[in-house]
């Protein structure tokens, strides 16, 4: 009983003091008399790990895919009004709209720091159990850096818990995005040599040596093509992806089945972010899905069936240039979207769409929208290894193929792949991650990876000239909060 009293007191602390670090100073003599009074046993590192990922939880409900999808061509107007989100596709965000801003990020970079500056004073019952806390808090901190840099660029960086009151510890300048990526790497590194094996935890909500592994070598794609590390770093990640091969990780028979609600934490998954009932409210997946209020009454019993429990908004929907890339024998089509149509006088006419991908579970007659929030899965997988392979002049047929076997099932003939050159296999390998990973929140930074943001937006396509678009542009409230802080460039 005390141990839970613990995780969940620190829980609340993450939740309501931990966001001191870059907002309001109030709050920080709070903070600080809980961190005095809270690191002292096993319990309590346990209980900042969890808070760690409770924070993660918050970022991942809605954050995580605005800034990894919500610009691409894979979301677009809804029929339920647009709630402010034709910002995102339409690339039009500013300082003033500028998106989730980072306070929230560097609250569980705080935390992590917190981890790192503790845990190693704390008597454990055994250094396995205090390098796995020491390893999640590395292994996050990367993980969050990552994401921040690939969004905003230059970044603050902090690598202590901010516990004082001087300007120097609150106030920072940006670090260039070389030095981040410098710190991302470390941080991989430090992590990885203190992951005893390469197991993965029940459930696959923790980071653990595969799910880091998929992490390094997202990281070392992106240096090799953003910053133009070249063949070191896609051997770095083509090396790191060919280790989580080696773990308790397949591709299911069926692609339904990874993201059936009641096979959460299944063999697929390298990690994702729980979200459970009577722990949290739906996740932002519901705002691609339908109130009941906007279902049209001449629909077919098929699409009513896909429907189900309507619940939700369809404030944004699954785009026609989306949709449109699947054939009608792809069986990911109807697991990613459902699309509707109406009679009215005999003419079936096109309505709307909505995502079926994360719809949630029912309990009571209710639509819940607690799906997980996959982070890495091994079809992924596969498809960096394809990706690292053509970069380095390597044939990526094996990973392609596997991937659309399970795809097209039987129909697999007749969408086969032929090794090209390495522009035409990357566009081959660009439009399978569209169609397998579509909706998850790595659309935005995949074609931002593979440089084609440009090409592929609508939004964006006469806009190559403005190549700032790439990044987000830095609130206005964080600039005013961080006086340290320069805007973008170009906002």
């Amino acid at each position: 009983m005390k141990k839970t009293y613990r995780i969940l007191f620190f829980a609340a602390v993450a939740n309501l003091l931990l966001s001191a670090c870059t907002q309001n100073l109030e709050l920080l003599p709070t903070s600080v008399i809980g961190n005095a009074s809270f690191w002292k046993t096993e319990d309590d590192a346990r209980g900042g790990m969890y808070g760690m990922f409770v924070n993660l939880r918050t970022q991942a409900s809605r954050n995580l895919f605005l800034w990894g999808e919500g610009r691409s061509e894979t979301v677009g107007a809804g029929v339920q009004g647009l709630d402010g989100r034709e910002r995102y596709y339409l690339n039009t965000l500013d300082a003033t709209t500028a998106g989730p801003e980072w306070q929230g990020m560097y609250t569980i970079v705080h935390q992590a720091n917190l981890l790192l500056k503790y845990v190693p004073g704390i008597t454990f019952t055994t250094e396995a159990s205090r390098n796995e806390i020491l390893a999640q808090a590395y292994a996050m901190r990367a993980f969050v850096y990552f994401t921040m840099t690939k969004t905003w660029g230059d970044l603050p960086l902090v690598t202590e818990p901010t516990e004082g009151f001087t300007s120097e510890s609150i106030q920072k300048e940006r670090t260039s995005r070389e030095n981040i990526f410098k710190q991302i790497k470390d941080d991989i590194d430090k992590a990885m040599a203190l992951f005893p094996g390469n197991s993965i935890p029940a459930g696959r909500y923790v980071w653990s040596k595969p799910s880091l592994n998929a992490l390094k070598a997202d990281v070392y794609l992106w240096t090799g093509k953003v910053l133009n590390g070249g063949n070191a770093d896609f051997t770095t990640a083509l090396a790191a992806l060919n280790e989580v091969k080696t773990a308790d990780v397949t591709l299911l028979d069926s692609y339904a089945s990874v993201f059936d609600y009641t096979n959460k934490g299944n063999k697929e998954i390298l990690l994702s972010v729980r979200f459970q009932q009577n722990e949290v409210t739906d996740n932002d997946f519901a705002s691609m899905y339908f109130s009941a209020a906007f279902v049209p009454n001449d629909i077919d019993a098929a699409t009513s069936a896909a429907l189900g429990v309507a619940n939700g908004n369809n404030f944004w929907a699954p785009t026609g240039v989306f949709r449109n890339q699947f054939t009608a024998d792809d069986t990911r089509k109807n697991v990613t979207f459902t699309e509707i149509y109406t009679a009215a006088s005999g003419t079936r006419t096109f309505y709307g769409a909505f995502q079926s991908k994360f719809k949630g579970g029912i309990n009571a007659g209710l639509r819940l929208f607690l799906s997980d929030y996959i982070i890495y899965r091994y079809a992924d997988v596969l498809l960096m290894i394809a990706e690292a392979k053509n970069a380095l002049g390597q044939d990526p047929t094996a990973e392609i193929v596997q991937v659309r076997t399970r795809a097209y099932g039987a129909a697999v003939a007749a969408h086969p792949f032929v090794n090209g050159t390495k522009a035409a296999n990357d566009e081959v390998i660009l439009k399978e991650r569209l169609l397998e990973l579509g909706l998850e929140g790595k659309r935005w930074w995949d074609l931002v990876r593979f440089g084609q943001a440009f090409v592929k937006v609508p939004s964006l396509q006469s806009r190559a000239d403005k190549p700032y678009l790439l990044l987000f542009p830095i609130s206005a409230n964080t600039l005013s909060l961080e006086n340290k802080v320069k805007q973008n460039p170009g906002y």
